[in-house]
């Protein structure tokens, strides 16, 4: 008897892995080392440097829109392939800057080429291939983008010992070899290679209490989406943990390095059980997601993002710097993929794209502010304290979001 095939949404779901792991090493988790280097050795403030992060918000908020257009209308597999060309084409001119505009001209195409190739497109496609196991799928792939973290200290490394300059280089051409195979994998919807949801057999209907027909799952459009309370309580929860996630990403490595004492190497390391912990929270969602209520772990997970940043902003001992990073780790982990997961079980398939899409300008308000109001403190007062505690507090009440917003009716 041949072997059974594996699900081809499996195999999606590994290549979305791989493709956030290469961001998450080349480009999430080594942007905080890049803007600590290039702040010494270019002499730009933290709060100029931060605004090349906010590049990818803004983008973000003006291409979101036409983004899910382009991916309802055409599928994103061409998508993805554009976007793996433009990321090579970044980091070689990220390896070539000399200017602050030439950084942030580098850092955009960066951004486009990530949203083209990134967690949008694999995430769209995921939401069509599966539908029981829908938190599962995301969960794993989103365990890439937590395991790219693991990097962070070589990434340290390497910057010290052959220069930003090289590192930068051979990220393009390691990110243009290996992302043109995983492009391939990517297919719009499981008939177009004549699997089913799930992989499983199409189920019968079950008839509803009384003997009636089951209603089917109601689709929103994007318009109906628009008027429906819980598309905005879910878009402004999802930024409020942004406000923490960028500025960490951005800024933690300065932080521990300019105001805490430790080295870059050190710093990273602490990146590191970060990005661990952000993968035990992943495989918790893979692993219980779909029987969970989403709803509520959102709420609990802002809270756990405030008391890691809290822990990280007044640390006096290296434990209270493992405690930020084993709290807000599986806070990100845990949490991340349930944001689209909800929206798929809340809105349904019809425009759910277009739907991500929107979702992205609210979403860009976290992503803009948080690294700018870190960088902007810091610039002022000398330290990130109070504009992490701030962000601390922001995100923290962005629980009672996450609890406000029930499922549409």
């Amino acid at each position: 008897m041949p072997p059974k095939k594996l699900f081809h949404g499996w195999r999606i779901s590994f290549g979305g892995a791989a493709m956030q792991f290469l961001l998450s090493s080349f480009l999430v988790q080594a942007f905080g080392a890049y803007v600590a280097v290039l702040s010494e050795q270019k002499g730009w403030s933290k709060t100029a440097l931060a605004g090349g992060a906010a590049l990818q918000s803004v983008e973000g908020a003006v291409l979101g829109p036409l983004l899910g257009w382009l991916v309802d209308r055409f599928g994103p597999r061409a998508m993805v392939h554009g976007g793996v060309v433009l990321m090579a084409l970044g980091f070689g001119c990220l390896s070539q800057v000399e200017t602050l505009p030439g950084f942030y001209a580098a850092v955009l195409v960066l951004v486009v080429g990530g949203s083209l190739c990134g967690y949008f497109p694999f995430s769209v496609t995921l939401v069509h291939w599966f539908r029981r196991r829908r938190a599962r799928a995301l969960s794993l792939m989103s365990l890439g983008l937590a395991l790219g973290g693991i990097s962070a200290p070589a990434v340290g490394w390497a910057m010290q010992t052959f220069g930003w300059q090289r590192l930068a280089f051979a990220s393009g051409v390691i990110f243009l070899a290996a992302g043109l195979s995983l492009a391939r994998v990517v297919r719009r919807n499981p008939a177009e290679i004549g699997e089913t949801v799930d992989g499983l057999p199409e189920a019968p209907e079950e008839p509803a209490p009384g003997g009636a027909a089951a209603a089917p799952e109601r689709s929103f459009t994007a318009a109906q989406a628009l008027r429906t309370r819980a598309f905005w309580l879910l878009g402004l929860g999802h930024a409020f943990a942004l406000l923490v996630v960028t500025a960490v990403n951005v800024h933690a490595i300065s932080h521990m390095k300019q105001d805490l004492g430790y080295s870059l190497t050190q710093a990273g390391f602490v990146i590191t059980l970060m990005t661990l912990s952000q993968a035990v929270g992943v495989l918790l969602g893979a692993a219980h997601g779909d029987r969970w209520d989403k709803r509520h772990v959102a709420a609990l997970c802002m809270l756990a993002h405030m008391a890691g940043l809290l822990m990280l902003t007044y640390a006096v001992h290296p434990l209270m710097l493992g405690a930020f990073a084993v709290l807000h780790g599986t806070a990100w982990g845990l949490r991340g993929p349930f944001m689209q997961a909800l929206r798929a079980d809340y809105f349904g398939l019809q425009a759910i794209g277009m739907i991500l899409g929107l979702s992205a300008i609210l979403i860009s308000i976290g992503q803009v502010a948080g690294p700018l109001i870190a960088g902007a403190f810091a610039d002022a007062t000398g330290s990130y304290r109070t504009g992490f505690t701030l962000l601390a507090l922001v995100a923290g009440s962005g629980s009672l979001l996450f609890l406000l917003a029930r499922k549409p009716e």
